[in-house]
């Protein structure tokens, strides 16, 4: 079902400059990357993340690796949302502990998705901190969570939603302010 389009609100040029400025924040907050390891959420933070990989990359002329989680099974709303949870592949190829862990996923909502991202990474080990990079905020926080870089802030109202679109998995790069589905209201 195609939702109503409401606003553009970041075009394809702005979603580049957007991960190219996250890229330098994360940079500079950690003055530089040595122990930096960056994780996407599936599923669209895991194209930001690697753009933003590709990025730091370019910026810092060294590699920081990169992991993909899917925290499907640690969030505490699945069995409501979903009747047959779909769980796909996390793969993280390398030690978490005392990394500086750079969690990325594209719109930071109510916090229960970076909460079981905290969850998931608990299980993998202990890192020496964890910080987290949205390319959008929209507010309506549910749980005390907070990113540390944003992209932009949407505030929304209750029959809004934000759609984010990536190359990777949509065919276009742009972020969209939506009429929610009747069902979500």
């Amino acid at each position: 079902m195609e939702q109503k389009i409401k606003a553009k609100i970041i075009d394809a040029e702005g979603v580049q400059r957007t991960i190219v400025r996250l890229a330098h924040e994360v940079i500079e907050r950690n003055r530089g990357v040595r122990d930096i390891v960056v994780i996407g959420l599936r599923t669209r933070g895991v194209a930001i993340g690697r753009r933003l990989v590709e990025k730091v990359k370019e910026i810092e002329k060294t590699s920081v690796p990169f992991g993909v989680l899917d925290v499907t099974l640690y969030r505490d709303d699945f069995r409501r949302r979903l009747k047959q949870p779909v769980v796909q592949v996390s793969d993280i190829p390398f030690d978490i502990d005392e990394k500086q862990v750079i969690l990325v996923d594209d719109v930071l909502y109510t916090g229960r998705t970076l909460r079981a991202a905290l969850d998931a990474l608990m299980d993998l080990g202990r890192p020496a901190s964890v910080q987290v990079v949205v390319l959008v905020d929209r507010g309506h926080r549910e749980m005390p969570i907070r990113a540390d870089y944003v992209g932009k802030n949407i505030p929304t109202s209750v029959g809004e939603e934000i759609q984010v679109r990536l190359k990777e998995e949509d065919g276009e790069d742009c972020v969209l302010l939506v009429e929610a589905p009747e069902e979500a209201l």
